[in-house]
């Protein structure tokens, strides 16, 4: 029998979302910095008679099982190019929090591509992976490269970015998840109450920082701090207030910058190096304001195979 193969996969935190405006095809221009750190989930690929998803760790119970699972998803497309049948057991153990605006579910996706792609023998390029990475969603492609990105169109076109040195980060974990479409839907309807519009001709192209850009090569965390920005925060503090507290308490414990992650709810704080992440940490573990806090560090690698 064809031993089992294991793929770990980073989370990631924005650290520049520029939205441009509302498409016609309904999606968003972005300039996405995107930086992978370490937590992780890991995907299994076991032969099997049919597709079939398990899932264990936290909040296992929020994650589907049936083909709507992005790595199902991502599975049957790597079976599709290469003419063969995606049967296959994808175990998923989840470290990454789910609906938490951390790509746990685009995770999944690349590394069931990575997995299936050795378990299958289909030998498929990167440019392959990435492509169908792509096609599944805007975030999986940078689940596949990690390190720190820039992401344009979507967030799909990646150009890998210089990174000199460690970023210490402490995130805060809300209740529940937040919908990223809704986000993207609220970000539109914000900018439409504004007065100055949502459409393409309403919004400046998105840019990335050229400081937060050269923070992210020399590795400076408070130049970084000053820099960082969401242009999804306002839409998911509209839809989730509470957040509101989430990010007072870790600035007022110290962090060098507070933000929502990607579309949220998870509150991502940049701490200046260990100990301070853990002071972080532990006045948002008492402030009451979320359910669960974790601290690690970018960047991080991408999507590896490891022993099962």
């Amino acid at each position: 029998m064809t031993r089992p193969v294991t793929a770990r996969v980073p989370a990631k935190v924005n650290v520049q979302l520029a939205v441009g405006g509302l498409r016609p095809d309904g999606f968003h221009d972005l300039a996405n910095v995107f930086l992978a750190v370490g937590l992780h989930d890991e995907v299994t690929a076991t032969p099997a008679d049919t597709l079939r998803i398990t899932v264990e760790g936290a909040d296992a119970g929020q994650v589907p099982l049936d083909h709507t699972n992005l790595a199902a998803r991502a599975a049957v497309a790597l079976a599709e190019r290469h003419g063969t049948a995606p049967a296959v057991h994808l175990h998923i153990a989840k470290d990454i929090p789910v609906a938490g605006g951390m790509a746990g579910g685009s995770a999944d996706a690349a590394g069931a591509l990575l997995a299936c792609d050795a378990l299958w023998g289909t030998k498929a390029t990167r440019e392959e992976l990435l492509d169908i990475c792509a096609d599944l969603g805007s975030d999986i492609p940078f689940s596949l490269v990690g390190g720190a990105a820039l992401g344009r169109g979507r967030g799909e076109l990646l150009t890998p970015l210089e990174t000199g040195g460690t970023f210490h980060w402490v995130f805060a974990v809300a209740d529940g998840g937040l919908s990223t479409p809704a986000v993207y839907r609220e970000c539109d309807r914000l900018r439409e109450a504004s007065g100055a519009g949502a459409g393409v001709a309403d919004v400046p192209d998105p840019e990335p920082s050229p400081a937060l850009l050269d923070a992210l090569r020399t590795g400076d965390a408070t130049a970084l701090a000053a820099a960082v920005s969401n242009d999804l925060q306002p839409a998911a503090l509209s839809l989730r207030p509470a957040l509101a507290a989430t990010l007072r308490a870790g600035a007022d414990a110290g962090a060098l910058a507070s933000l929502v992650s990607g579309s949220g709810p998870t509150c991502a704080f940049l701490a200046k190096d260990t100990e301070a992440a853990q002071a972080v940490a532990g006045a948002l573990a008492a402030s009451g304001t979320c359910r669960t806090v974790r601290i690690t560090s970018g960047p991080a690698p991408g999507a590896r195979l490891v022993d099962a």
